[in-house]
């Protein structure tokens, strides 16, 4: 089955482990296009850096209000077993959600048909496959590789409609997630990407020669 038929989940978090999850954005796509979003402010649970601040335009006064990001447990519970996670470079997605729940519920194991695993992986990860599809490419940020990939206007479009006032930018969570759904759809666009497996998609997020394997041997036999 293609990859494009199974649900997948596109994630980004603006904080720190430091101060918590101050922003998460969703996108699921389906069918290589966006089939919804979501996305709010949380309260830090600990120091917010001026530093950090900068980068992603999130004060601590601000989002004192904001409920805790604890708070939605049930949501990415319910992603993880719906269907895969994704993000672009995936490991500080992975850090910052196991920072505050270390593990999901029993949810399936996508690179393993018909098992199941407690673990927020493995997750598709945008910045590996575009490395391995294209390894020429001069740089793997995520706002090069939009622009590279002539997808800065769709992007601009979809957070007109979806992003809220002021977080229309890069290092602001939906925008960054978009963006990153946007390189994943791109590859639906493409008869031989968009033939991939999920299995395939997986094995592609992996820099790791033996676990790519794996999975690519599990996909064929």
């Amino acid at each position: 089955m293609p990859w494009t038929q199974q649900p997948v989940h596109f994630i980004d978090f603006e904080g720190s482990v430091a101060s918590g999850v101050l922003e998460y954005g969703v996108v699921t796509l389906l069918d290589g296009r966006v089939d919804g979003v979501r996305t709010r402010l949380c309260a830090p649970t600990g120091r917010v850096d001026r530093a950090d601040t900068e980068v992603h335009g999130l004060r601590a006064e601000a989002l004192g209000g904001c409920a805790p990001f604890s708070d939605d447990w049930e949501v990415f519970a319910s992603l993880r077993e719906n269907g895969p996670l994704a993000a672009h470079y995936s490991g500080a997605e992975n850090s910052l959600i196991r920072s505050v729940w270390p593990y999901p519920r029993n949810s399936p194991d996508f690179s393993r048909p018909g098992e199941r695993v407690i673990d927020w992986g493995p997750w598709i990860d945008t910045a590996r496959i575009y490395a391995q599809l294209y390894p020429g490419l001069e740089s793997g940020r995520l706002e090069w590789l939009v622009g590279a990939c002539g997808l800065q206007g769709e992007l601009d479009r979809l957070a007109e409609a979806h992003c809220p006032q002021g977080r229309q930018r890069y290092h602001a969570a939906l925008y960054d997630a978009l963006g990153g759904a946007l390189l994943l759809a791109s590859l639906a666009r493409h008869a031989q990407t968009a033939a991939l497996t999920l299995m395939q998609v997986l094995a592609l997020s992996t820099l790791d020669p033996g676990r790519r394997d794996s999975i690519v041997q599990r996909d064929l036999f």
